[in-house]
């Protein structure tokens, strides 16, 4: 395969926008089907040409459970939305994975072609969004569940990125026996389908450039993120298999300014036991935190950052179990699903080296050893220390 380096500018911008922000009636909740995918035409694809596209697909989730996946549409009626003055509530999307049996159910869609149109977009990346939208998945709608309760995880994708992005993750996760929510917060991502037809765009990227409002932008996501787990979990409980849920096994991550987020969520909302940070900046200092864990994975930049809200500064306040892991070769979209789409379609970023598959394989070992150890309690040797399985990995003491 002929491979592209490709204008990395695009890619660049949407990585600062996301550092910066990163570096804040009775409420109901709609359950919805899953929106309509957009028609493919040349007019909505990066770069169609008579060429068919590369097949492009999801590593194979590693546990013993097969996926299953819903989509929930969850509305807010007792907030506004912070970026639109005229909407008179809040609006999430949520992509639901739980342990399934293998047979039943029809493969689930990754993402639209427009979704995917406009997010290559951001990135200013030329190739093709058609194949990005039929990427191959591994989840199937419809499929029945397993009998049992289990931990629930929710994962927050950072500034300009859809939850699509956090997929290979989800999936994996939930092959491990863990329900797991993907949250995409109404005009913070490049592109996302709503009901209606609606594809609602990053209008809070347009009014927030400056990095002093990544506060504000983790606050509403704390609101989010808290909102989701009442609908989720309890009385007000909307999804159809909440009984999945295990309300006493809670953990919470999140990439860029979802992992900023989960911090904020943290400090005000004792249900979730653990959290973890994908190379999201700290926007809100961890002070209600208490003995719960923490996790901090992201790139070896981070580790020289000295501002007032860098790991730096609020490693001293995590007063829990922690830990701080760097990836050597690391870039700000390592830990989603991007290189490994990248790598498959020829499109190389020289600003993070590391390949597709390792950025994959590291991203889910660590992160489910660490649900695995703070939701499970099983000892995990994995977190431990350096290993030669995982050379690239390293744990920072500050």
């Amino acid at each position: 395969m002929t491979r592209t380096r490709i204008a990395v500018r695009g890619l660049a911008v949407a990585a600062a926008i996301a550092v910066a922000l990163a570096v804040p009636l009775p409420a109901t909740a709609v359950a919805q089907p899953a929106p309509a995918p957009a028609a493919v035409t040349a007019a909505s694809t990066a770069n169609d040409t008579d060429t068919p596209a590369p097949r492009t697909a999801l590593p194979r989730p590693t546990g013993p459970f097969a996926v299953g996946r819903d989509t929930l549409h969850l509305v807010d009626k007792s907030r506004k939305d912070p970026w639109v003055p005229t909407a008179k509530a809040r609006e999430l999307m949520l992509s639901l994975y739980y342990p399934a049996h293998a047979t039943g159910g029809r493969p689930a869609p990754y993402t639209s072609t427009e979704e995917a149109r406009l997010l290559l977009e951001a990135f200013e990346v030329d190739t093709s969004a058609a194949a990005v939208g039929a990427t191959r998945t591994y989840a199937r709608t419809g499929a029945k569940p397993v009998g049992g309760r289990f931990p629930l995880v929710v994962l927050s994708p950072g500034m300009t990125a859809p939850r699509s992005t956090l997929t290979h993750l989800a999936e994996d996760l939930a092959s491990r026996g863990y329900v797991v929510a993907t949250v995409d917060h109404a005009y913070e991502s490049a592109g996302t389908a709503f009901p209606g037809g609606r594809i609602l765009t990053c209008l809070a990227c347009e009014q927030n450039q400056d990095p002093g409002s990544g506060k504000a932008i983790a606050a509403v996501r704390a609101k989010d993120l808290s909102f989701v787990l009442d609908r989720l979990v309890g009385r007000a409980a909307v999804w159809r298999h909440s009984g999945l849920i295990d309300a006493r096994r809670i953990g919470m991550g999140g990439h860029s300014i979802g992992g900023a987020a989960t911090v904020a969520v943290m400090n005000t909302d004792q249900r979730v036991r653990a959290g973890m940070n994908m190379d999201g900046g700290i926007q809100v200092m961890p002070d209600g935190l208490g003995k719960r864990p923490f996790l901090l994975l992201g790139t070896e930049r981070t580790v020289q950052a000295d501002d007032p809200y860098t790991w730096k500064s609020a490693w001293p306040r995590f007063e829990g179990w922690k830990r701080w892991l760097t990836v050597a070769g690391s870039g700000h979209f390592t830990f989603t699903d991007v290189p490994v789409l990248f790598d498959q379609l020829g499109v190389d970023d020289p600003t993070a080296p590391i390949s597709g598959p390792r950025a994959e394989q590291i991203t889910r070992a660590y992160i489910a050893a660490y649900f695995d150890r703070h939701l499970r309690g099983t000892e995990q040797p994995l977190l431990d220390g350096p290993t030669a399985a995982h050379p690239e990995v390293g744990f920072h003491q500050p």
